[in-house]
């Protein structure tokens, strides 16, 4: 299949290691995300591609090359749409890690409710700010927003 991610790097500016959850969720949806994802990008050669995520001020970036090492294309999108979902998806992972450590599993199965409806809100965000440069899913714009998260943080 030819409309896929191969590869996925993050490229994170700040140069400070993510917190061991997010390192961890990082690491699981990129496992996910290799394993099983369709994206299809429009006006460029066909895939697989390789994909370098970053975050340069209040941009996400996108480097997608080829299998080859080719340049397949390059472009950027602002965090705006996405900034509110990712504040409140990042807030609401504190409060689950930490009721984890603590709390009864009726109020962490609460909450965990509430992290998966914000994160499905970030996804859905995510297809439609992308929708000018490719075609996504709902799994993998979902693994994707957790990436996005993981470099905002």
């Amino acid at each position: 299949m030819t409309e896929r991610l191969s590869q996925i790097t993050l490229e994170s500016s700040d140069g400070r290691a993510p917190s061991p959850e997010i390192e961890q969720e990082q690491n699981v949806a990129i496992f996910d995300l290799i394993e099983e994802n369709h994206f299809a990008l429009k006006h460029a050669p066909a895939g697989p591609y390789q994909l370098a995520l970053g975050l340069a001020g209040s941009r996400l970036t996108f480097d997608l090359k080829c299998e080859d090492g080719s340049a397949a294309t390059q472009f950027t999108v602002t965090l705006g749409e996405l900034r509110q979902i990712v504040k409140d998806y990042t807030q609401i992972c504190a409060s689950y890690y930490e009721a984890v450590r603590s709390k009864p599993p009726a109020e962490i199965e609460v909450l965990d409710e509430a992290r998966r409806a914000i994160h499905l809100e970030g996804a859905r965000t995510l297809i439609t700010v992308l929708d000018d440069y490719a075609v996504l899913d709902e799994d993998t714009a979902r693994r994707l927003f957790t990436l996005v998260c993981a470099l905002a943080a």
